[in-house]
């Protein structure tokens, strides 16, 4: 039997465009699906090897239920030592539940497009970046962000208009990752076309992005390797 992952669900619906928990299966693991933006949360964090964090339309520094609730899971995880990835406002919880709550800013203007990460010299040897090679090609989208300067924090990659995309937490098997690696070509042109009003208002021309959409699937392979990572746990 596979490793059990923890995955989270913090938006709107449980399962975003990418169904990701779905691909976590199809890659061997045994995944247990709580969907947080309801108040779904399971009982105990014992016997799971490895936690998810997706994305969501709040900030992670509003006092709602279950981001407060979020927050002392994570503590907790990274007391215990569990593996955590976190995607967008997953990342954003992260850094807000490890680093403080004034990690995590609303930016003046959105960075929405396809984009060329430059990676930090520490993505070289680090186990979820290390089959990327110079940058990691990916759509981003974001209104919120992490900042880049913390004692706790290796940044490995970033973008000409974010210091931090990705990043890692001390030497812990802990990830965040801004963008949108996890989907893919076909569903990136559904996703565009189902957020075309919001897109456009955070400056996006749609038909371009449509156009643009992208397999990154170099970037897909952070999240295999962090399937491994919970596999091997």
């Amino acid at each position: 039997m596979g490793k059990r992952l923890l995955y989270l669900g913090n938006g709107r619906k449980f399962q975003s465009i990418a169904k990701l928990d779905d691909r976590f299966e199809a890659w061997g693991l045994k995944v247990d699906r709580y969907w947080a933006y309801d108040g779904q949360f399971p009982e105990t964090l014992k016997g799971y090897d490895g936690i998810f964090l997706s994305g969501s339309p709040h900030g992670a520094y509003e006092d709602v239920p279950f981001i407060l609730r979020e927050h002392d899971l994570i503590r907790e995880a990274a007391e215990l030592e569990i593996p955590m990835l976190g995607i967008c406002f997953g990342s954003q919880i992260l850094a807000s539940a490890l680093c403080g709550r004034d990690q995590v800013f609303r930016r003046t203007s959105c960075e929405i497009a396809y984009k060329d990460l430059p990676l930090t010299e520490a993505a070289r040897t680090d186990k979820l970046c290390r089959d990327l090679v110079d940058s990691a090609y990916m759509f981003v989208w974001h209104n919120d962000e992490v900042k880049a300067a913390h004692p706790d924090m290796t940044i490995l990659a970033y973008s000409d208009d974010c210091p931090n995309h990705i990043w890692r937490y001390k030497d812990k098997d802990i990830w965040g990752i801004q963008g949108h690696p996890e989907v893919t070509k076909a569903q990136a042109i559904i996703w565009f076309e189902e957020n075309r009003e919001r897109m456009t208002l955070d400056g996006a021309d749609i038909d371009d992005l449509k156009a643009q959409a992208h397999e990154a699937a170099e970037a897909k392979t952070m999240l295999t390797r962090f399937a491994e990572l919970v596999q091997n746990a």
